[in-house]
């Protein structure tokens, strides 16, 4: 467990323990179930990011054909430097997201409050982005970058402050 939890874990589980989303209850015990739905987690964000990536590049792809053939080595390299770049600052962003986080984490409510807020305003990014899309094709490979380096931030994290805000909760009570 990290310093920031309250390493209120005991060998007795109190009566009702909160129900965190991706975790269930698993995040009390830290068992076998928790790690699991863990690396089922990483899986899916993995993929995830391996098809932005894919498509990040073939978009690319299409956008450096119409430059001429003396500006795409130089594209490309620009292209390197600014993935390289991005996925650091990406790594750097969660992390500094995620310690800001532990500092106040939310109790159980308040995290479901917030991803339900997530999910509805994501909805609206994806319909808008599409248009964007195409205006995007040069920075896209950067961008899928940041991505990874955001996605690969989150995966390895001790604890996250959900698991932390419930144990805090469950002292409380």
């Amino acid at each position: 467990m990290s310093r920031a939890s309250s390493e209120t874990a005991g060998s007795a589980a109190p009566a009702r323990l909160p129900s965190l989303p991706g975790l269930g209850t698993s995040w009390y015990e830290r068992g076998a179930g928790y790690w699991l739905r863990r690396v089922r987690t990483a899986v899916l964000l993995l993929a995830v990011m391996a098809l932005l990536c894919f498509a990040s590049i073939s978009l690319y792809q299409g956008f450096r054909t119409v430059l001429p053939a003396g500006g795409r080595p130089v594209a490309d390299w620009a292209q390197v430097a600014a993935s390289c770049a991005a996925l650091v600052w990406g790594w750097v962003v969660q992390r500094r997201d995620h310690a800001r986080k532990l500092q106040d984490p939310p109790t159980p409510e308040e995290f479901r409050a917030r991803k339900r807020a997530e999910v509805r305003g994501s909805v609206k990014w994806g319909v808008a982005g599409r248009g964007l899309l195409a205006l995007a094709a040069p920075v896209m490979p950067a961008f899928a970058a940041w991505c990874v380096g955001w996605a690969l931030a989150t995966l390895t994290v001790r604890e996250y402050p959900s698991e932390v805000g419930a144990r805090r909760a469950l002292a409380g009570q």
